[in-house]
């Protein structure tokens, strides 16, 4: 197993004495007067050339360049892994030999009242449905295998719309990520939409229609309508059999899009997939980090069972794909949505999902195409994030009720109801066991603080041990933090989404005036912009 977490040193040194030599290069035609145009923009963005190395090596079944040396050996990346493994397994051994031993004069504890009783029955109960899931979930994912990415030929036309909100010049990198993809060229259309940005995003997805030509249609919304709106008008403005959505904080790999498209050309009776979300901005703090391995349990684990069972309960923004026609079939429908008599503004990707269901088609996810994508680096960022996540989710849930016990497709029903009862548990049971929870560790803080504490530790442990596990890395230990972490400090948002979802808002990404309108940037600064922000990106991808 090769180790992803580190990155070799060649890549860095090779990065940096790129970005050395554009410097340098930069001083000499600045100091002869001399200015670049946009015609030769692409000759000096580093990343065309160096996903195009990488690409190329791939296609000739050897090392890319920058990766030859200095890398760690698969034996010793194999070993690491399972150190971290065995680390992880560790702590949660001695965290369940603590927990039996506090855990009998907590029982002893709760037994003295006929609440207490109650609530130690429901938790024994709780506990055991858990395991129950567990263990058919890790049978799932032991016999999950991603679809291989077809050949050109049987690939099918693509649209790719990018909707962008005062994302700024990440729209820039992300549509040039795209651009550089490994999909047939006369077979992909790309569509960035500005949803009534305040900031200078339009301004980079002009620079990209300058740098890709005809591969990039632009659109503008005259204001703000929301993400859901501008979806809408980017599919209007699409062909092709396959629907893709990028987000504009997101980057790509080179075969991102083959492998997303190709379930599509295997079964005819697949609606939808979903991509596979990795964390660009790794290096701007512990957030990031800590989210990384959540992300790997959420999609390796969560939705790689799901998805042995015909039904991701959700396609991601970040990257998703749709059939085009079926898209269609329920497009108005989907963009009128409504919620408590209100039109809703969050949980495009799930209400999409749920109507593709719906329908009767496949919902699948591919764990070959990888897209990085930037979360937030702080708190109130983050509560914010969740927040609008679990409004959407009690929303859709209640959606996905009304048809799921229906029959509504052929063949197996039961696994996409059981995610069904799964999702009803952990927002209504799960909520009332943490209430609950903190009401006793506020109580008696010393018998229930210790427990609630081992708790922690042995829920985040799969996430550990799977991170661990599959990349090497003793960054899977950020699992233990995020546990601790969510539950002192986020465990309010689920409770408070529960009792408030006909609320709405994006939230995040509000810019409260519009700043002063730049003249024209010249050519020098967007390649010194884009060598920055792709060799980040190039960095994330190499981990």
């Amino acid at each position: 197993m090769a180790l992803l977490v580190n990155p070799g040193l060649q890549l860095k040194n090779s990065v940096k004495n790129e970005k050395n030599n554009n410097e340098k290069n930069r001083a000499e035609k600045q100091e002869s007067g001399n200015e670049l145009t946009l015609h030769n923009l692409n000759e000096n963005i580093a990343v065309d050339n160096l996903i195009k190395d990488r690409s190329d090596a791939e296609d000739k079944n050897t090392t890319p360049l920058s990766f030859t040396s200095n890398t760690i050996s698969e034996e010793n990346a194999t070993k690491t892994s399972k150190l971290a493994a065995i680390i992880c397994i560790a702590i949660v051994v001695v965290a369940a030999h603590q927990a039996v031993i506090h855990g009998a004069s907590m029982a002893s504890f709760l037994r003295g009242t006929s609440i207490g009783t109650l609530f130690l029955q429901f938790s024994v109960a709780f506990v055991s449905l858990a395991l129950v899931e567990l263990i058919w979930r890790a049978v799932l994912v032991l016999m999950y295998k991603p679809i291989k990415g077809c050949e050109d030929a049987l690939l099918p036309g693509c649209t790719v719309i990018v909707p962008a909100y005062n994302e700024g010049k990440q729209v820039f990198v992300t549509l040039q990520s795209l651009a550089a993809s490994d999909y047939p060229k006369d077979k992909l259309k790309l569509i960035a939409v500005d949803d009534g940005s305040v900031d200078d995003t339009w301004e980079w997805i002009k620079k990209a229609k300058e740098v890709l030509g005809d591969r990039v249609i632009t659109i503008k919304q005259p204001c703000n309508k929301g993400k859901r709106h501008a979806l809408y008008e980017g599919f209007k403005q699409s062909d092709g059999e396959i629907l893709v959505t990028v987000d504009s904080d997101s980057t790509v790999d080179a075969d991102t899009l083959r492998n997303l498209v190709s379930p599509f050309v295997v079964d005819k009776k697949v609606g939808a997939v979903a991509g596979n979300v990795r964390v660009l901005n790794m290096d701007k703090g512990i957030i990031p980090k800590m989210l990384d391995v959540v992300f790997v349990y959420s999609f390796d684990f969560i939705r790689a069972s799901h998805s042995m069972v015909k039904a991701v309960m959700c396609t991601p923004g970040a990257l998703s794909a749709y059939r085009s026609d079926v898209v269609m079939s329920i497009l108005n429908e989907w963009l009128h949505q409504k919620f408590c008599g209100q039109p809703a503004n969050i949980g495009e990707d799930r209400a999409m999902t749920n109507l593709i269901l719906r329908e009767g088609y496949h919902v699948l996810f591919q764990q070959n195409a990888k897209v990085y994508t930037e979360v937030p680096v702080k708190y109130i960022n983050l509560s914010k994030m969740y927040l609008r996540w679990a409004r959407s989710n009690v929303r859709e849930t209640i959606a996905m009720t009304r048809f799921i016990f229906k029959p509504f497709r052929e063949g197996s029903k039961l696994g996409a109801r059981i995610n069904l009862i799964s999702g009803w548990i952990a927002i209504t049971k799960a909520q009332i066991f943490l209430v609950i929870t903190w009401v006793l560790i506020l109580l008696h803080p010393m018998t229930f603080g210790v427990n609630a504490l081992i708790g922690v530790i042995g829920s985040s442990s799969l996430a550990a041990i799977i991170y661990a596990w599959k990349f090497g890395s003793f960054a899977s230990l950020w699992s233990f933090i995020y546990g601790i972490y969510f539950f002192i400090a986020l465990s309010w948002i689920r409770p408070y989404a529960l009792i408030t979802p006909h609320k709405a808002g994006w939230l995040t990404r509000q810019i409260k005036s519009k700043p002063e309108a730049k003249s024209d940037s010249t050519v020098k600064d967007v390649v010194e912009v884009a060598n920055e922000e792709n060799s980040m990106f190039l960095q994330k991808t190499a981990a």
